[in-house]
């Protein structure tokens, strides 16, 4: 059966050419992306920036409200329609969303990086990338095989085509879905459909293409159970993330222990989070802690 790790991980994302943490504290965040720096709201940023000053080309200003709201305030001229970057092989699009994100995750890199490492030498493997976003861990992943990216957002599937494109990966054996990814995942299991990985990375609250109500406590269960069930003990992994919840990584992973106890291999769990862009070898830089995860590695 597989064991629980009960010691949490860290799993530390390094800035590369076309993004980096530039610094942190007091709540915000400077970041670059290409040529553009950006402040955005950091809730764990509960110390003290390093730098004096921050100069930037747009701040996202929060909303009174927790759950979201705000709106970007540009200081220098950034283009609306977006400009090209890339990680690795992968290229993307980046633009400010007015959900102050701007595309993609840059703490999702260190587990593009883990994927592809549980799936070294292969070139069939079928993976499941569910709430798949502008699919930039879809297109990494579709160098080990073909892969299925599902999001219930119209808007998020066209741009993961359009990325596909700007990487030279149209031609890749990838089927884009707009769907809802409970609903989806449901349907694969009646249809007795098997994955060697997948990866899913669920909102705290979303709505399907016709409606349908996500809820992250009440709905996730069910949908790690579907999940389990379109895996084997051939597979290679199941990889979680959640964001901005009162949650402890601990939890996640106890649900996955549940629902994976007869498969072999090992259940962890920890942060995710990006490292500070270093001041020197003997200084390097500060982590700061974005999101929580839980994953199922098999013993293959």
């Amino acid at each position: 059966m597989a064991e629980l790790a009960l010691d949490p991980l860290v799993m530390a994302g390094e800035g590369w050419a076309d993004y980096g943490l530039i610094d942190s504290g007091h709540g915000r965040k400077l970041e670059r992306y290409g040529v553009f720096h950006f402040i955005r709201p950091e809730p764990q940023a509960m110390w003290s920036p390093r730098l004096a000053e921050w100069d930037a080309d747009g701040e996202f200003v929060p909303g009174s409200d927790e759950d979201g709201g705000g709106r970007w305030q540009f200081f220098r001229p950034v283009p609306r329609e977006g400009w090209p970057l890339a990680w690795h092989e992968v290229g993307f699009t980046a633009h400010c969303t007015p959900f102050r994100h701007l595309g993609f995750f840059p703490d999702m890199a260190p587990v593009w990086d883990w994927m592809r490492g549980q799936l070294e030498g292969r070139g069939d493997a079928s993976t499941l990338n569910l709430f798949g976003y502008t699919g930039v861990g879809t297109l990494a992943l579709s160098r080990c095989g073909p892969v299925t990216h599902v999001d219930a957002s119209k808007k998020s599937v066209a741009q993961a085509r359009e990325n596909a494109g700007l990487s030279e990966m149209q031609d890749r054996p990838i089927r884009w879905l707009v769907d809802d990814a409970a609903k989806f995942a449901a349907r694969e299991v009646r249809r007795g459909k098997r994955y060697d990985g997948i990866i899913l990375d669920p909102p705290k609250f979303g709505r399907g293409p016709e409606g349908e109500v996500w809820r992250l406590e009440e709905s996730l269960p069910g949908l790690i159970a579907d999940c389990r069930a379109l895996l084997d003990g051939d597979s290679r992994f199941l990889f979680l993330t959640v964001y901005a919840v009162r949650m402890s990584s601990l939890a996640l992973a106890g649900l996955l222990a549940e629902h994976f106890a007869d498969l072999p291999g090992t259940i962890e769990h920890g942060d995710l989070a990006v490292r500070e862009d270093g001041q020197g070898a003997d200084r390097p830089g500060r982590l700061l802690p974005t999101a929580i995860f839980a994953r199922w590695t098999s013993q293959a």
